[in-house]
């Protein structure tokens, strides 16, 4: 008899283990000639070579199929742990579609004709730059592309950014330290995240620093390799912000530049460097522009008679 510890770093131990330990008892019964002590992120298990070989299989297929898919139901759990389960796993590709599985299995893909012009695009260039009006899943694309490639280990790390416009002007009457201040503009990025992994991992992948959520200013001086970046909110990027943010870009890394060019909060709009970032970088190869319009609009459909009513005003 031996015995070996088999840790589950990557996913909540409680997606396995079920409510209640539900399934941690399906998967006891259906290995019952081997001891599984589970603890924490811990299953000690104890018995012949063989055995336990064929169950640490098991599990890793039960940890692959959480970690693509956010979801596992008792079905998939019996169909995994039997012999056949990597046939299963092979078949359950839902869609050559889907970006990632959200939570709860949810599968996120492109919705309208430009998302899905982003997703080729993100295939075979380096820098995509997405302009259009609010409303159009430039950014939550953008980051289900970043979560694709983590969970594919194309890159290491996820870095989300946001040139703090707004927040810089009321900083001082905001509570709590410079992070509490900063974390209610940076919001929407963690709104996104949430939608694409389960709170617990995104917590432990955020104090790893394999996801990141930072103000542009803290961009300067780095240098980011193996990374997929987003630089949202960019029509509130200056000229020399943005040229500093895209210069930042190093070995194996992906870029998305995403904005509004008719929402610019800075003091002039002349300033923003979105306006002609086409003009100066349109010919450079491994470059993608990707301009979204009101079509796209995937909110409450009184977004897109709101951004008609104001394009007629102006």
């Amino acid at each position: 008899m031996i015995e070996k510890i088999i840790y589950l770093e990557s996913i909540d131990p409680i997606d396995i283990y079920g409510i209640n330990n539900s399934n941690l008892e399906k998967i006891k019964n259906l290995f019952p000639k081997i001891k599984i002590i589970a603890r924490g992120n811990e299953i000690k298990v104890q018995g012949g070579k063989t055995e336990i070989a064929n169950f640490e299989d098991r599990i890793n297929l039960l940890i692959e199929y959480l970690e693509k898919y956010n979801s596992l139901s008792d079905a998939t759990l019996e169909k995994i742990l039997a012999q056949d389960g990597e046939k299963f796993i092979e078949s359950s590709e839902k869609s050559e579609n889907v970006l990632v599985f959200g939570n709860s299995g949810r599968p996120i893909k492109a919705k309208t004709f430009h998302q899905n012009v982003m997703v080729e695009k993100a295939n075979t260039n380096d820098l995509l730059i997405a302009i259009g009006p609010a409303g159009t899943g430039k950014t939550y694309i953008s980051i289900a592309l970043a979560v694709r490639a983590l969970r594919n280990r194309e890159v290491r790390r996820i870095i989300l950014t946001r040139p703090a416009v707004e927040a810089g002007e009321k900083l001082g009457f905001l509570p709590g330290d410079y992070k509490e201040k900063l974390d209610p503009y940076m919001q929407p990025l963690y709104d996104a995240l949430n939608d694409m992994i389960p709170q617990r991992k995104l917590n432990e992948l955020m104090e790893d620093g394999i996801v990141q959520i930072a103000p542009l200013a803290f961009m300067r001086g780095r240098t980011l390799n193996e990374a997929f970046v987003i630089l949202d909110e960019a029509q509130n990027a200056t000229r020399n912000q943005l040229k500093m943010f895209l210069t930042r870009m190093g070995e194996n890394s992906k870029f998305a530049v995403t904005g509004d060019v008719t929402q610019i909060d800075l003091p002039h709009k002349s300033m923003s460097g979105l306006l002609e970032v086409k003009n100066i970088l349109g010919n450079i190869e491994g470059i993608a522009f990707i301009d979204f319009d009101k079509q796209d609009v995937i909110r409450h459909k009184l977004v897109r008679n709101i951004i008609e009513a104001y394009e007629s005003q102006e």
